[in-house]
C-alpha cells in the first residue's frame, strides 16, 4: 500500500513540476508572420556590418567591425566612406561595434561610437568616444568612457541617446563575476550624460550603471517611455528585457524565468524577469520599434533580428508597451545571419547580415 501511494504521489506531483518549469524549456514555435514583403538587396560585399541606423540626410550610416564608419543612399545603393577609426582592433566579435548620432545632427554633428583596442599593457579594452561630424569625415575625437573590460566574446556595445543622456551596453567580457559587482561597469546597462559624466539621478552616487545583471545584451530601444532590450543567453534563455532603473537581471544566478529553485534569488536580488525569452536560443541581436502605418500589421511592434536564428521577429505589443502580445517571423533563414535594423521615416525596415560577404536589405509591403 505504501508503495503505491508513492507512486501516486509522484504521478500527481510530475505534472505540477513541469509545469513550474515550463516557461525555461519551452521551444521555439512563433509562427511565420502574414504580411507578404518586398525584399530587395541595396548593399553588398561589407565585412561584418554591426549598426546600421537612419540619419537625417536620409543615409543609412553603418559601422563594420573592422573600425569603417560609411553612409549609404538607399535609393542608389552608392556607399561613401566616412572614417577608418586607426586605433580599432578587431578581435573575434569585437571590433568597432554600435554608433549613434546626436539627436540634433544637424546642429550638433556628433556621432558617437563603441569599439574595442588595445591598451597600454596590451589588455583588450573597450570605450566610446564622440566625433565632430565634418567635411564628410570624422574629427575631434572625445573619449565618453574607456577602459571597460573586453573580449572576442559578450561585449554588448548598443547605444541609445535619450534627451541628454547616453545608455551604454556592456557584456561580461567572458567573466560572469562582473555582472552582480556593482563597482565593476561590465555586464550592465550604463547611463551617462553626453559628456561622460554620471548623472545625478543614477540609481547609485557616482556609479555608472543604470542596470546590472546582464550577460551580453546587443539590441536597445525605447518603446515610447519604455526601454526594451534584447540579450544573448547561454545555452538557453535568450531574452527581451524591459529595463528598470536599479533592477538586476539575473546572469548569471538566473537564466530567463525565475524558475522553481531560483525564486528565493530572483527576490532577494530584486531581478526583474524578462518579457519573453527563447530556448533553444536564436542569439537575438538588433532591436527596434516599429509604430508606422507603412506596414500596419507590424504598427506597435518590435523587431528583432538574430544571428543564430537567421530570422526576423515581429513582436506585437501590448498598449502600455510593457508586455508582447503576439511573435511572428520573416526571412527565415533565407540570408544567413541577421545582425541588425532600422527604420526609415516612411516606415520601410532595413537589415543587415553577419555573414562575412555581408548585404544590407530593404524590407516594403508588396
Amino acid at each position: 500500500m505504501a508503495i503505491f501511494k508513492r507512486a501516486a504521489l509522484f504521478l500527481f506531483l510530475v505534472p505540477l513540476l513541469t509545469a513550474v518549469n515550463c516557461k525555461k524549456s519551452s521551444k521555439n514555435n512563433d509562427p511565420v508572420g502574414p504580411v507578404e514583403l518586398q525584399e530587395t538587396i541595396v548593399a553588398d560585399d561589407l565585412n561584418y556590418p554591426w549598426e546600421i541606423l537612419w540619419g537625417p540626410d536620409n543615409q543609412i550610416w553603418f559601422t563594420q567591425r573592422g573600425g569603417e564608419v560609411s553612409r549609404l543612399d538607399p535609393a542608389t545603393g552608392d556607399v561613401t566612406p566616412v572614417y577608418d577609426i586607426p586605433d580599432v582592433v578587431s578581435n573575434g566579435e569585437g571590433g568597432l561595434l554600435g554608433m549613434v548620432l546626436h539627436p540634433s545632427f544637424t546642429t550638433t554633428p556628433h556621432v558617437f561610437v563603441v569599439y574595442d583596442y588595445n591598451s597600454g599593457g596590451g589588455n583588450y579594452r573597450e570605450k566610446v568616444v564622440r566625433f565632430t561630424y565634418s567635411g564628410g569625415t570624422l574629427t575631434s575625437p572625445f573619449t565618453v568612457i574607456d577602459n571597460l573590460a573586453a573580449s572576442g566574446i559578450h561585449n554588448g556595445s548598443r547605444l541609445l541617446i535619450s534627451g541628454d543622456k547616453i545608455f551604454i551596453t556592456t557584456g561580461d567580457a567572458s567573466d560572469q563575476s562582473l555582472p552582480q559587482n556593482i563597482n565593476s561597469r561590465n555586464g550592465k546597462i550604463l547611463r551617462l550624460n553626453l559628456d561622460g559624466s554620471i548623472p545625478a539621478d543614477n540609481p547609485v552616487a557616482n556609479n555608472p550603471y543604470w542596470s546590472l545583471g546582464h550577460r551580453n545584451p546587443q539590441g536597445l530601444v525605447f518603446a515610447n517611455n519604455n526601454l526594451i532590450s534584447s540579450e544573448h543567453g547561454p545555452d538557453s534563455d535568450d531574452e527581451i528585457n524591459l529595463i528598470e532603473k536599479g533592477r538586476n537581471y539575473g546572469w548569471p544566478d538566473v537564466k530567463g524565468f525565475c524558475d522553481a529553485g531560483e525564486q528565493s534569488t530572483c527576490t532577494a536580488k530584486n531581478v526583474k524577469e524578462p518579457l519573453k525569452a527563447w530556448t533553444p536560443t536564436v542569439a537575438t541581436s538588433g532591436l527596434d520599434y516599429y509604430n508606422s502605418d507603412l506596414i500596419p500589421q507590424w504598427k506597435n511592434s518590435l523587431l528583432l533580428t538574430t544571428l543564430k536564428g537567421q530570422t526576423l521577429y515581429q513582436m506585437e505589443l501590448n498598449s502600455a508597451q510593457n508586455g508582447i502580445t503576439s511573435s511572428n517571423t520573416y526571412l527565415n533563414g533565407k540570408y544567413g545571419r541577421l545582425r541588425d535594423i532600422c527604420i526609415s521615416p516612411e516606415g520601410k525596415v532595413y537589415v543587415c547580415t553577419s555573414n562575412g560577404d555581408d548585404r544590407i536589405i530593404e524590407l516594403k509591403p508588396k
